[in-house]
């Protein structure tokens, strides 16, 4: 993945919903909005440690959950996979076209558009 920040996104993305309603918060807030530890501490009027300890804590959860799941491995691969299907159903079109063939020129665009319809979501 590219960088710690923007897996700790993709895994709050996916698994977030599992914490509780103040690990939420604060892993929003450190990731997401970009405050630091003592910044949120200061608004909660607790520690910098004690912040420390919950996004640890999230962490900890959302990083278990993709070990045992794999789902953002896998989204990824799909992600790769259907951008292929798109490349090639395009490049299928390009040429059926020079063919002659309605029929096979039109499963092509309804491959292609199909897959730029998964891409977007």
């Amino acid at each position: 993945m590219k960088s710690q920040a923007y897996r700790m996104t993709m895994l709050f993305d996916f698994y977030g919903d599992i914490l509780t309603d103040r690990q939420k918060e604060f892993y929003d807030l450190y990731y997401n909005e970009d405050l630091s530890l003592g910044e949120i501490a200061e608004n909660y009027g607790i520690t910098r440690q004690g912040v420390r300890d919950v996004i640890v804590r999230a962490e900890a959860v959302l990083t278990e959950l993709e070990d045992k799941t794999g789902l953002i491995k896998r989204f990824h691969t799909m992600r790769n996979q259907l951008e292929q299907v798109y490349g090639d159903a395009e490049r299928m079109v390009e040429l059926t076209a020079r063919q002659d063939s309605e029929e096979l020129e039109m499963l092509a665009i309804r491959i292609r558009d199909a897959a730029a319809s998964l891409l977007k979501e």
